[in-house]
């Protein structure tokens, strides 16, 4: 009778331990830039959106997807926040299993171009940037394509610029040491330098492109991890394309703003509350959807330049599937403040 009672606890205890097993959170490990973009994500796992799909994320600073992707691909990372770079092709054409699942940020993106001060009244057109040591953020980034769209509107290239990689915090200082003349920054980075003096807003490189929105900055995803989760991967871009959606609430100055603003205070995007307040943020697509000319433009100036060596077909580049599925589960997306007069994030 002992034995029974005891092979009869053991089963409960089993029990209770399978089920806790199936009802723990799976983990996600998630490459992240912590600039303005990766508001989305914060917000997402600050109100609670990865907890609800039963997902507990991992979110590991990178300086950009072009320097994480090689962990995106081993599996390391099952998702890579960043810019569309042209080591994504190269992974494409090394049969590596990577993709493009949503849409991360998207015109206007307010990327900088900013100058030494000492320089301003020097530098009038782009023409002035011949011979001028310029700062971009991580070899082969989207960079190339925005700073080269803006030397080819006077017939120059890259090959006419001398490029410094420094990362986006280290940026500022170069500009004030004199270790650069020029620097391509993002949100919040190209603020914090203007507002230290370090440098001087000088052109907005959105300007000189021609396919709009650009739409070229994205969550990357292992494939691999995809197929062995389907199910999961749907839940949680779900769940990002949730926070996406109160960020452009936010954006678009709603009652949420404040909420939104110190999420992205709590980490660390800036060291001032005051100035994430005031400060252009990029805009998105509610649903996490690409303007696919966008990216288009974007690889066949990548293969015109020799940057990447093959094109590949949109649906290969982008897996639409995530913007489709949040588009059917969630309501239309309304901005709720009427009043907002800024374009992007819905409007």
């Amino acid at each position: 009778m002992r034995l029974k009672q005891i092979l009869a606890v053991s089963a409960m205890v089993l029990g209770f331990a399978a089920n806790a097993e199936a009802q723990s959170p799976t983990k996600i490990t998630i490459g992240v830039v912590p600039s303005v973009p990766a508001g989305a994500t914060y917000i997402a796992v600050e109100k609670g959106y990865f907890r609800d799909a039963g997902i507990d994320v991992d979110l590991q600073n990178i300086e950009s997807s072009a320097t994480a992707m090689a962990l995106l691909a081993g599996n390391r990372m099952q998702v890579v926040e960043g810019g569309v770079a042209p080591n994504y092709w190269n992974a494409l054409g090394s049969g590596l299993p990577v993709i493009m699942a949503l849409e991360r940020a998207s015109s206007p993106l307010y990327h900088d171009v900013l100058i030494r001060p000492d320089l301003v009244g020097k530098l009038k057109t782009p023409l002035d940037l011949k011979g001028r040591s310029v700062a971009e953020v991580a070899p082969g980034s989207s960079a190339h394509y925005e700073v080269g769209k803006v030397l080819e509107s006077v017939g120059l290239s890259l090959k006419d610029i001398d490029i410094k990689y420094i990362p986006f915090p280290q940026m500022g200082i170069a500009l004030a040491n004199g270790a650069v003349d020029v620097a391509f920054e993002v949100p919040p980075f190209g603020e914090l330098v203007s507002s230290l003096g370090q440098g001087v807003k000088w052109i907005d490189p959105e300007n000189y492109i021609k396919v709009l929105p650009s739409s070229f900055v994205a969550y990357f995803a292992n494939t691999d991890w995809i197929k062995e989760n389907p199910e999961l991967a749907k839940k949680f871009f779900l769940a990002l394309v949730r926070g996406g959606r109160d960020f452009c609430q936010a954006y678009h100055h709603g009652p949420n703003r404040a909420e939104v603003v110190d999420i992205m205070f709590k980490y660390k995007i800036s060291t001032s509350r005051e100035q994430i307040d005031h400060m252009s943020w990029q805009a998105r697509n509610p649903n996490g959807r690409f303007n696919a000319a966008s990216i288009i433009d974007l690889q066949d100036w990548f293969f015109k330049e020799d940057i990447v060596k093959a094109k590949f077909p949109v649906e290969r580049l982008i897996d639409s599937d995530y913007a489709d599925y949040a588009e059917k589960s969630l309501p239309k997306f309304e901005v709720i403040n009427k009043d907002s007069k800024l374009k992007g994030c819905g409007l």
